[in-house]
């Protein structure tokens, strides 16, 4: 039996303490092994309902909400807005309460504004997950970088996090620096000036501007992505000299242990911030990243909509 999940949404990595993440991470170790079996599918949210609503494109994160779902045999609605009345105009105070209306358990929601799904989860009755919103958080990706981190290395302690590439506009490495203080991990920003966020010592991370020092002693290097789409203005003088100088490849990962892990949320852009022959190296955990948001996903939507203290497995 597992206790109750003592929060009704999941909206930022800032409200969980590590009780919370170990919870959430136990139960996805169950999830995991059902997405081996050959027939993947548990009775566990069985009669409840589940949508994902989604402002922004996003293969990993949708994909992998669908399939927790259905695994759990939730009925999963998927709202893409390029296909809804959001392109007639329709606010996103309509699209809750009009969702609130057909009394789903759980909504998924991926939006540009930061603080949407906090909007919206003051407005429903059922309970919300943020799946990334604007440049605030993106608290499964998180959640799914600790499983995998605590499955290839053992632990969650103690460990040192360098997190390089686009900084600035990454929810993902806000979430990730969250969660791993809460372990005591040192956790390291490392980025050209332009693409590091404003006082960004005050998260409690260490901050460099140049790579080699920053992946001294790491245990796992995390890439985020050149996020082209949020740049703006000169940032970096041109995507060559940035791979050059920040691309995580054979050379400039020789700072790093032979031993640390590499890490990518996706998706990646092969060639700048990091190199085809990283990527694809036994040191990379790029796909067990994505095996793990399944398994992962799945222990959110269990702990936000299962019965109490119900089994999370059940065959």
């Amino acid at each position: 039996m597992s206790r109750p999940f003592r929060h009704r949404h999941l909206l930022g990595i800032d409200a969980l303490d590590a009780r919370d993440v170990i919870q959430i991470l136990d139960a996805a170790e169950a999830f995991f092994e059902v997405s081996r079996r050959p027939v993947r599918k548990v009775p566990t949210l069985r009669g409840k309902t589940v949508i994902n609503l989604f402002y922004e494109a996003s293969t990993r994160t949708r994909t992998s909400f669908e399939l927790a779902g259905k695994r759990l045999s939730a009925d999963v609605v998927n709202i893409s807005t390029s296909a809804s009345s959001v392109t007639k105009g329709e606010t996103l105070l309509d699209t809750a309460r009009t969702l609130e209306a057909m009394h789903p358990d759980v909504v998924v929601i991926r939006h540009s504004a930061s603080g949407a799904p906090h909007f919206v989860a003051d407005r429903l009755g059922c309970s919300v997950v943020n799946a990334g919103d604007g440049q605030h958080e993106h608290p499964t990706q998180a959640l799914l970088d600790a499983f995998t981190i605590r499955r290839r290395l053992g632990t969650l302690q103690n460990l040192t996090v360098t997190i390089c590439g686009d900084v600035a506009h990454s929810r993902v490495a806000r979430s990730n620096a969250a969660l791993l203080s809460l372990f005591g991990c040192t956790v390291r920003f490392v980025a050209p000036r332009t693409l590091l966020p404003p006082a960004a010592s005050s998260l409690g991370v260490e901050v460099y501007d140049r790579l080699e020092p920053a992946l001294e002693g790491a245990n796992v290097v995390m890439v985020l992505r050149i996020q082209r789409e949020r740049l703006a203005g000169a940032l970096l003088p041109s995507l060559r000299e940035y791979s050059r100088t920040f691309g995580i490849g054979p050379r400039t990962l020789a700072a790093a242990p032979a031993d640390a892990i590499i890490m990518h949320p996706g998706p990646m852009n092969r060639g700048v911030e990091i190199d085809p022959t990283v990527a694809d190296s036994e040191r990379s955990v790029v796909l067990d990243q994505v095996e793990a948001g399944v398994a992962v996903r799945m222990a959110v939507l269990y702990q936000l909509a299962g019965e109490a203290g119900a089994a999370p497995v059940r065959a």
